[in-house]
């Protein structure tokens, strides 16, 4: 009773900020708002608060868990953490993160060139169906010639142990490589892919729909590959550095 005394105004002040802006903060946001309104907290604590007053952030990104068991063919770990490419379609990746807001759901399933950490194709869904990651891979197969061993790497998610992946990877010339069950840092470029998507657009805009988001997300999709300078890619790009790559080889 004397903590829940202890953090009674503070409570109040983190309910009205949830509801000043419509449940889209989460306990970080929340926390530097306190900051600002002179509530000494760290974000642990702030977490805490909201846990027990029932608050929970509506505009969510969370892993998309895929894993049905051992449905069909499960791959080698090829690509065993070397997340280092020498050239453009050498090593690629791929895996799937779930959209939650306004109570629908939305799905990407994008693949990224290790190389440049550029975008080779996406595909968006309003279901995980396996349509999505064929589709994606449709689109990513027009940009190579087959045969090119490249490692195509993903979890062990229900899609990717399909036939008709597998078959679709096979006919390409594309190696097949999987993390280990349960492993999430053996898809570490994706996943922070995923980290990066997260802080640079649902923490820094607010949503009037799904359809709003959607649009929002095609236009961050379309900035990240070909307008966000990384430093570690000679300030370029993804996309240009990787043109550059192939233009030079």
């Amino acid at each position: 009773m004397k903590k829940a005394d202890k953090y009674a105004s503070v409570k109040e002040e983190i309910t009205a900020i949830y509801h000043e802006n419509k449940g889209r903060y989460g306990y970080r946001r929340i926390t530097a708002e306190l900051h600002k309104r002179n509530f000494s907290l760290n974000h642990k604590t702030v977490q805490c608060l909201m846990r027990e007053l029932g608050l929970v952030c509506r505009v969510r990104m969370k892993k998309y868990h895929s894993y049905k068991g051992e449905v069909g063919k499960i791959a080698p770990n090829l690509l065993n953490r070397d997340f280092h490419a020498e050239k453009p379609n050498q090593k690629w990746v791929t895996d799937v993160t779930e959209f939650s807001l306004f109570g629908e759901k939305l799905y990407l399933s994008p693949i990224l060139d290790l190389h440049s950490r550029d975008l080779v194709s996406y595909t968006i869904s309003d279901r995980p169906v396996l349509g999505m990651v064929t589709s994606m891979l449709d689109k990513a197969f027009e940009k190579i010639p087959d045969d090119t061993g490249l490692i195509l790497h993903s979890d062990q998610g229900w899609q990717y142990q399909h036939k008709q992946y597998q078959r679709m990877l096979k006919k390409k010339g594309v190696c097949q490589s999987m993390s280990r069950k349960g492993n999430c840092l053996d898809n570490a470029v994706i996943e922070n892919f995923f980290g990066l998507l997260k802080s640079e657009l649902l923490y820094l805009q607010e949503f009037q729909s799904m359809e709003h988001f959607k649009q929002e997300l095609i236009e961050y999709l379309d900035y990240y590959n070909n307008r966000r300078i990384k430093a570690r890619r000679k300030g370029l790009p993804p996309a240009i550095h990787r043109q550059q790559a192939l233009s030079a080889a």
